[in-house]
C-alpha cells in the first residue's frame, strides 16, 4: 500500500530557524503561543522531543547548522514542520503501539521502548502525542499534526 500525504497548502505559515541547541524554552514558547492552554504541556513535550532529535541527532549539535520550523493552523489541525541539515535517517513507517490496549502493554512491557536504551523513546512519545507523524524521504524533515476538538479552537479576531 502506498500512502501519500501532501503538506497543507494555501495556508499562512509562521517560520522560525535557530542554531542547533538544546536550549529550547523560548523556541517552544513561540511555537505554542497559538495553542490553547489546555493542550500546551502535552504538545510542549512532543515538540521538545522533535526539536531535540533535529538538533542532537540530525545536526549533531553543530552550531553552524540550523533547525527550521514552520507552523500553521488549518481549521482544528495544528501543524509543525521541523527540518534539520543532517544526513537524515530511515524513518519508521509507523509505531507498533496500540493505545487501546495501553494497560496490557504497560503490564508486560511488550511494546514500550527499552528503558536501558538511549534511543527510541522520543519516537514513541511523538507517536503518542501527535495524530500524524510523517518524514520526508531523506529523513531530514518531520511533519507532525495535532487535531484538537473544535471546542478548544479559539475564534480568530478580525
Amino acid at each position: 500500500m502506498i500512502a501519500i500525504s501532501a503538506r497543507p497548502i494555501g495556508r499562512n505559515w509562521i517560520t522560525i530557524s535557530f542554531a542547533s541547541t538544546l536550549y529550547l524554552c523560548p523556541i517552544l514558547d513561540l511555537l505554542l503561543a497559538e495553542v490553547p492552554a489546555h493542550w500546551q504541556a502535552e504538545l510542549r513535550l512532543g515538540l521538545q522531543e522533535a526539536l531535540v532529535n533535529a538538533a542532537k541527532h540530525g545536526n549533531k549539535l553543530d552550531p553552524s547548522k540550523t533547525v527550521g520550523v514552520r507552523f500553521s493552523i488549518v481549521q482544528n489541525q495544528y501543524w509543525w514542520v521541523i527540518s534539520d541539515e543532517g544526513c537524515g535517517f530511515d524513518a519508521p513507517c509507523c509505531c507498533n503501539f496500540d493505545a487501546d490496549n495501553y494497560d496490557s502493554h504497560v503490564a508486560d512491557n511488550s511494546e514500550l521502548p527499552d528503558v536501558e536504551n538511549e534511543c527510541g523513546r522520543g519516537l514513541f512519545i511523538l507517536y503518542q502525542i501527535f495524530d500524524r507523524v510523517e518524514w520526508n524521504s531523506q529523513g531530514t524533515e518531520l511533519r507532525v499534526c495535532k487535531e484538537l476538538p473544535s471546542r478548544y479552537r479559539l475564534p480568530r479576531l478580525r
